[in-house]
């Protein structure tokens, strides 16, 4: 078993969107955080299929930071 990092963001119009930084092109989106985890993990499993296992060099998330300007 393999574990991707995804990354989750929500946009003005409330959708979840989720990426995974070590599958280029691997993205998706959905309404619902339940939803959304479903269609991850089968964008995973088919971008995985599609390219083999042609990833990116593995990065380690260090963080994420909220600056005000």
């Amino acid at each position: 078993m393999q574990e991707f990092t995804v990354i989750i963001e929500q946009d003005e119009e409330g959708y979840f969107i989720a990426d995974v930084p070590s599958l280029k092109g691997c993205h998706t989106q959905a309404k619902s955080l339940d939803t959304l985890m479903k269609r991850v993990r089968e964008a995973i499993e088919l971008c995985l299929e599609v390219k083999g296992d042609k990833r990116r060099p593995r990065t380690h998330l260090v963080g994420v930071q909220k600056i005000a300007v």
